[in-house]
């Protein structure tokens, strides 16, 4: 336990899976496009986290680091650290005393995006504390990537389009297999394409390739064998230890509601259910400079670094409203950190399901990245496994939906299983 502010507040570890999820900066730069030397220009250092990085600063001090693989930074005084990519938006060092995150830099013309991935957007720089914040930015001096062009996906949809309810498609996903049941929503009568995709996790901006399963070791499989074969922070010694679903509208911030289900859940867990708080989505969509509103982010983000350097608050502090609004917190509100926070595996990238079963029994429920395709927008109940069927009435970019997986299981016709809890319909 810790003060802040003359103010309670609990530190607890939190976790951030592999799968992220989609509703981001136009940016679309891979991990070869990071790995390489880098130089950081800093501005004036002394700053608190509300210091505004979108103005220009004046050039203070450079330092040069190199990312390494798979995960290994070094500076140019010998000092090693860590590095992650995230997703394909920019990428988090910590070396030496302090930590840098920036976005990856690109220019939108038109309707046309070009990415400089050797480069960043203006950033933030603070010590391992969150202290002596300063704002930075990047560029690679080895191997500079070519630009790259692209006409976002959003740009070929008809976002505006109205959902057309289709009886067959929903017949048909329910007559080629047996383990989920699909239905109609009426709620979804009147909403346009645009607001579906939002609700799914946000419209991409260009389709990226995940990356491929981490190779699972034999020390790993064999620590993976000694968990039970089923396990549910839902009735866990005939207790619950997961906070209610709730419901985020038409906004496209589950990555904010799996954030707070994640930190809720394992304050849950380190307290032995004594405390279970609700904490406010909202404060995330209209506050964090670490995600893009209704628009989408990543939990890594938010869960991780924005819980750690800004903290998350209570519902009642900033209640819900499902649209984009400016930072309105009341005062004096409780606020919740999170320290050691990571991708399970170490980074982006490194995960796997054995390493997620260890994690979920450890330590507790996981963020993660669900792939919504076309069918699930009809799924009702059971173990969802993609049908391979589109709807043409309906186009649908495929984007990811985060979740908050809860527990784990198996059946012998599908393999592990993860329940998960969510609120995409």
């Amino acid at each position: 336990m810790a003060l802040s502010l003359s103010r309670t507040v609990f530190l607890f570890s939190a976790v951030v899976s592999l799968a992220t999820v989609h509703g981001d900066t136009p940016a679309n730069c891979t991990y070869e496009d990071a790995r390489g030397t880098w130089l950081f220009y800093l501005g004036p250092t002394g700053f608190n986290s509300t210091v505004d990085c979108s103005k220009p600063f004046d050039v203070k001090r450079t330092i040069r680091v190199e990312l390494l693989y798979p995960d290994v930074a070094q500076d140019e005084f010998g000092n090693q650290g860590f590095w992650t990519l995230i997703y394909n938006q920019g990428f988090e060092v910590v070396v030496g005393t302090h930590k840098y995150f920036a976005f990856s830099n690109y220019t939108s013309v038109n309707k046309t995006v070009i990415n400089h991935c050797s480069s960043t957007t203006p950033g933030w720089s603070h010590d391992l504390m969150s202290r002596n914040w300063a704002c930075y930015f990047g560029e690679k001096i080895t191997t500079v990537s070519s630009k790259k062009v692209y006409i976002p996906l959003e740009e070929k949809l008809d976002l505006q389009r109205k959902y057309v309810p289709n009886e067959v498609f929903v017949s048909k996903i329910n007559s080629v297999q047996s383990l989920w049941e699909a239905t109609h929503y009426p709620e979804m009568y009147g909403w346009t394409l645009g607001d579906l995709q939002r609700r799914a996790g946000g419209i991409p901006q260009t389709a990226t390739p995940r990356p491929p399963t981490a190779a699972v070791s034999e020390e790993l499989r064999l620590a993976a064998s000694q968990l039970p074969n089923s396990f549910d922070w839902r009735d866990r010694d005939r207790e619950d230890f997961v906070s209610p679903i709730r419901n985020q509208g038409q906004c496209g911030s589950c990555y904010a509601f799996a954030s707070m289900a994640m930190m809720e859940s394992r304050l849950r867990v380190l307290t032995n259910n004594s405390l279970q708080v609700v904490l406010s989505p909202q404060d995330v969509v209209g506050c964090s400079e670490y995600s893009q509103g209704c628009e989408g982010g990543f939990p890594y983000l938010i869960a991780g670094k924005y819980a750690q350097d800004f903290g998350a608050v209570e519902e009642s502090c900033f209640p819900y409203l499902g649209v984009d609004s400016a930072c309105n917190e009341k005062k004096d509100c409780m606020r919740y950190y999170a320290t050691n926070y990571y991708y399970v595996g170490g980074y982006y990238g490194a995960c796997s399901e054995p390493l997620m079963r260890l994690e979920l029994v450890n330590n507790g429920p996981v963020a993660v990245g669900f792939e919504v395709l076309n069918d699930f927008l009809n799924y009702k109940g059971g173990i969802y496994r993609h049908t391979g069927l589109t709807d043409k009435f309906n186009p649908w970019v495929i984007t990811n939906h985060a979740v908050l997986v809860v527990g784990y299981g198996s059946d012998q016709a599908v393999c592990p299983l993860f329940p998960f809890r969510g609120n995409f319909l």
